[in-house]
This record gives C-alpha cells, structure tokens and sequence, in this order.
C-alpha cells in the first residue's frame, strides 16, 4: 500500500479510479472510454455530475489501529477482569464443563465389555464349557470374540463356544443393563461395540472441522445455541435408540453437536480473558471436565440402566438454552471482523452491565467506533491460512503434536493395564478407570507450575521431551531386560521388566496427556481471532484422530500394536525439532488478524544476557536503505518480517 501511495503521488497526474468515484467505461459506456480527451459540453458535464455523484472516501482505507488493539485499548477500558460481568461469563463457560465431562466419558459405561456366561437349556445357571466368567474381563479387549467378517480369528478362540440362545451378564460399571447386554454384542456381534465408540469419536472430529469454521462466519454464539438445541435433540433420542444401528448413527451426531458446544465455549473462554489470566481460566475449565470423570461412576451406580444414564447426562444441557439470553456474542471478534455497530452496541452492555462511567475511555475507543462505524464486516475462512508463510507452519506443527499426544496415550495405557491385568489386586474396572482419571488430573496439575514458569513452548517441549524417553526406554529398554531375564545367571525376572514397563507407562500417560492438552491450548492462543474457530476445529480433529486409535487397535485384537508404537514414538522425536520453531505466546496480545499471525513468529528459547547483541535486528535498527522500503509492505505499520515483539523473522 505504501507503493501505491507513492505512484499514486507521483503518477504524472492521473487519477485513479479510486480516487474519483468513477470507473471508465461504467458512466459513459464502452463508447465513452474511447473517445478523446478535451473539455465535454456544460450540460453534459451536468448531467454526468448528477449521474455519479461524488462518493465518501473509499472504505478500503485501513482500520485505526486503536480498534485492532482489543487487548491494549478495549479490553482495558472494559475492566478486564474485574468487571462483574466478565467474571460472570467466565463462570457461564465453566458450568457445562461438568455437562461435558460427562458425556465424553460415557462410552466407558454404555459400551464397557461386561462379564457373560450363557444359561443351558434347563433353565440352571451352569457356566458354558470354556466360557467361564470373567474370562472376557482378563482379556480386556474382546479378544475371545469372533471378529467381523473379513478379520482373522485371534487364536484359542472356537466359533462353537459362542452357540449360544441366552446369555446371562454381570456388568462391572455400575449398570444393571447396558447397550452390550442390550443387544447381546458379544461373540459374532462384538464388532459393533467398536463401530459404536467410533461414532462418537468420529462425530467429534467432524463436528470439530465443520463447527469451527462456521463458528469464524456466523459467530461462536450462534454455534453454542444451536449445538446445545441438537445435541437435546439427538442426545435424548439415542436413550430411545431401538437397536445398535440405530444407536450408533445418532451418536455420531451426539458427538458432532458436542464438538460444536466444546469450541465455541473454548474460544469464547480464550476471547474474554487478559494475557495474563488465559492459562489458568482454561485450566480451571479442564478440572471441571475432570470432575464430571470423577463423578461418572457414581452417577452410573444411581441411574442403574443405560437409557436412564444417558438422559441424565444429555439434559443438564437444558440448562444452556438460557445462554439466548443471557449470553453475548464474542466482543472480540465482532471488533476483528469490523462489525463496529454490534460491537458497540455490545460495550454500552458491557459498561451498563458493569456500571462503568464512558468519561473512563481515556483512548477514545467510542468515538473512533463512531467513525468507522459504516464499515463493512470482513468475514475470513481458514482456508485463507495456506496463503501464509508462518501461520500455516505453527498450525501443521501443533495439529501433529496433538495428534502424537493422545495417539501415543493409548499406548502407554494398554501398556499398563496389561501388565497390571496379571495383578489380581488391581484386577479391577474401577481401579483402571480412577487410575487413568488420576494420571490424568496430576498432568494437569503439573502443567500450572511447569508452563508458568517456562511458558507454553517451553512446557509444550519439556513435556514431549518426557513423552519421548518415556516411549523410547520402554520399547528398547525394556526388550533388553527381556533378553537379560532369559540367561540363568541373570537375576531378573518377568516381574522386573513389568515394574519397568509400568513406571514408564505412568510417565507417558502422564506427559501425553499434557502434550495434548497444551497443544490446543497454545493452538488457541497463537491463531488469529478472524479464524481462531477454524484453527482449533483442526487441533482438536488433529486430537480426535489420535483418540481413534484406540478402538482401532481394539477392533483388530491389538495386532500391530508393537508397530503402532514405533511410528508415534518416531512422531514425538519429529515434535521435538518442530515445538522450537513455534512462538512463544506467555503473555503477549492475542493476533485479531491474519497479518498479527503471520507476524507472531518464534523467538530465541534462552533470553539474551544483558549486554548481548543479539543476532536479529529489532525494527527499530533497521535502517532505510536505498530500495530497500520498496520491497516492504507497510500497510499496517509493521515490516512484512517482523514479530509482535518486534524481532526479525527468519
């Protein structure tokens, strides 16, 4: 813009198209282009006067930089935080955290894989030949179960142990009756399990995708209310569900409503908070969630019955649909998409609702809403990040970290249960759920402190640094100890190497889940507010897909499961080299635009010592050089490769 300012300066007197109003060709036709220059005819200047009048100076010219700046302009003029009503819709986006809590943890209930014997013909309740119970409950994952049709056969299993009228179960999880002892998916129908925890799983990655980027267009508070009117809809209907078909279709629209309620809340939560109080709002959220994990069993045990279950977890959401009212659109967004006229509108609420005085706007942020106030909206899809230099990279990089995390989770966690399988002790379904739930809560924990103290690159690499020791000692390690333990003088035993496998299954469950969690958070903070919904609806797929995995690896009776291992712990070593090529966010602004995230590039890991030079030029040492502002595009103020904090990119 800068260039064309200049030619337009010195461009020998001919005015641009912009500059008059009037197109050639458009007034007078294709005739009038062509004809000569000269002085037209007084009526016939009249007349063209009064055909196209002179419009008001074009709308292209750029924003003030003051309404940009929600972070260092609005935001304090609002209050921060300490305005009542802030705090109240922070608290508003925690409640159905519990709510969501809740229905992502279902499937554990719903779908778990009970005890099951088959009653004879004489009506006794005599076990059936090799068909003892509990025996499905030490597998663990189904493996006595025939396949689908086109898997192989695991082996020991005989088809004629499942020829069966009548089976009799005993759930562990709390329920009387569940959608497995529903419909007798055992045997030659176990398959469908597998195809329902897909459903949800898989709603939830398209949901993410779709959500996200409607979220960007139409706004987050358009997508939290109807997400919350349909999963009422869908979320009741699956109790209704008439058959596993059934019940499997309508979870996958459970789940695709669930992601639309989880990323609107989600960047809402990151849109109203100061850098300085985002972390720890999330957080709180995440415990929240963590609490309705926590709570699940005992509500199973109150509810006793599936269908009872899932209608006490889906009609808290009822709740939400006050939300119409009482809940706003996201300030921040309407003001970086330039819709001034309902942003204003917006901050008289906000300083009516907070009893705020207008003489505290000391920057003037109203009435430079006043002026651009007839601006048009500008609307951006993510699709407009692939015509990005950095931005696309930070996305692609926190998109594979996410999918690392939860993907190499199941990993570590069927690790672990096997191994404690062999302990009668912990031979328990609530001994492994409240372990994973605990492993769970003390990552997040440990996150607080760590990312407090190094920020979120520096957490995000020293928990990946973690995750990847831990995945690469316990496939080489491990296989050594195994070889060691088979020499007579050794001293080794089997018992050593599941004490190792353990310990370092604990520890990677423990830095993935962490590595996972952070990622979309630090996704959420580094992509711009025009596309801060597309931006998380791919990280949070990115996380969906690596959950996937696990009933993948279930649905084909844990074969290549080694390999699967290999391939993420070869991931988390790739993550390693990548995290150091993304930014540090810790307590800078949020990017509104595409043009803040294309700037927000990466820093050095160790700040510089005092007295260093360091080896990039800061902005303001750059000199002007001859030809050198030519090359710049300064039409926001800041060099085309320059950062927020005014460090030169690479």
């Amino acid at each position: 813009m800068a260039i064309d300012r200049r030619r337009e300066a010195g461009g020998g007197g001919r005015p641009l198209p912009e500059e008059n109003g009037s197109v050639p060709g458009v007034a007078g036709g294709v005739g009038s282009a062509a004809a000569p220059p000269g002085p037209p005819p007084a009526n016939a200047a009249g007349a063209e006067i009064q055909a196209v009048p002179v419009p008001p100076p074009p709308p292209a010219a750029a924003c003030s930089p003051l309404l940009l700046d929600y972070d260092g302009s609005v935001l304090p003029f609002l209050g921060g935080l300490g305005g009542g009503y802030q705090r109240t819709l922070v608290l508003l986006t925690w409640v159905p955290a519990l709510f969501i809590g809740f229905s992502k943890f279902s499937d554990s209930f719903l779908l778990d894989q009970p005890d099951f014997w088959c009653r004879e013909a004489d009506g006794q309740g005599n076990w059936s030949g090799s068909l003892a119970p509990g025996h499905a409950n030490r597998s663990g994952n189904g493996s006595i179960f025939p396949p689908p049709p086109g898997l192989p056969t695991p082996p020991g299993v005989n088809a004629s142990e499942c020829d069966c009228h009548e089976w009799h179960y005993r759930i562990r999880a709390g329920l009387v009756q569940n959608v497995v002892s529903k419909w007798d998916l055992v045997c030659d129908s176990a398959w469908k399990v597998h195809i329902a925890k897909f459903s949800l799983l898989v709603g939830l990655i398209f949901g993410h995708l779709i959500t996200g980027c409607i979220a960007d267009w139409v706004g987050r508070r358009p997508v939290l209310l109807f997400s919350v009117i349909l999963i009422l809809i869908f979320g009741l209907t699956v109790a209704l569900s008439v058959n596993v078909t059934m019940f499997s279709t309508l979870r996958f629209f459970e789940g695709f409503c669930l992601a639309g309620i989880v990323l609107s809340l989600y960047a809402l939560r990151i849109e109203l908070c100061p850098p300085g109080h985002r972390f720890m709002i999330t957080m709180v959220a995440s415990f929240i969630e963590m609490a309705g994990q926590f709570l699940m069993p005992g509500l199973a045990a109150l509810c006793r019955d599936w269908q009872v279950l899932q209608a006490v977890i889906i009609c808290p959401f009822l709740l939400m649909l006050l939300y119409w009212v009482i809940f706003p659109e996201s300030l921040r967004w309407l003001m970086a998409t330039q819709q001034f006229e309902a942003s204003k509108e917006l901050i008289l609420q906000f300083t009516h609702k907070n009893r705020m005085n207008t003489e505290s706007d000391i920057k003037g942020v109203v009435p430079e809403l006043e002026k651009e106030i007839t601006r048009r909206p500008k609307k951006v899809c993510i699709v407009k990040v692939v015509g990005t230099r950095n931005l696309w990279k930070n996305i692609v990089v926190l998109c594979v970290n996410s999918l690392t995390g939860y993907g190499i989770h199941h990993c570590f966690a069927k690790s672990m249960m096997g191994h404690e399988a062999k302990m009668a002790i912990t031979h328990n379904f609530y001994a492994d759920y409240y372990t994973m739930a605990g492993i769970a809560l003390a990552s997040c924990l440990a996150m607080c402190p760590v990312v407090g103290f190094l920020g979120r690159r520096g957490g995000l690499l020293l928990f990946m640094i973690l995750t990847a020791l831990a995945s690469l000692l316990q496939l080489g390690l491990l296989n050594l100890i195994g070889k060691y333990s088979q020499l007579p003088d050794s001293g080794m035993s089997d018992s050593v190497k599941d004490k190792f496998s353990t310990a370092f299954s604990i520890v990677g469950m423990f830095s993935s889940h962490a590595v996972g969690s952070l990622s979309v958070f630090f996704c959420a903070e580094i992509t711009p507010t025009v596309i801060r919904g597309g931006g998380l609806g791919l990280v949070l797929a990115s996380a969906g897909f690596g959950r996937l995995t696990a009933p993948i690896m279930e649905l084909h009776n844990q074969k290549g499961y080694f390999l699967h291992h290999v391939i993420f712990a070869c991931c988390t070593l790739l993550c390693i080299i990548c995290i150091l090529l993304l930014p540090e966010s810790k307590n800078q602004n949020l990017p509104e635009n595409i043009p803040d995230g294309e700037h927000y590039t990466r820093q050095p890991l160790l700040p510089h010592k005092k007295g260093e030079q360091p080896l990039l030029m800061t902005n303001s040492e750059l000199k002007d050089y001859s030809g050198l502002h030519d090359s710049a595009a300064v039409s926001d103020g800041i060099s085309e490769n320059t950062t927020a904090n005014g460090m030169k990119s690479m």
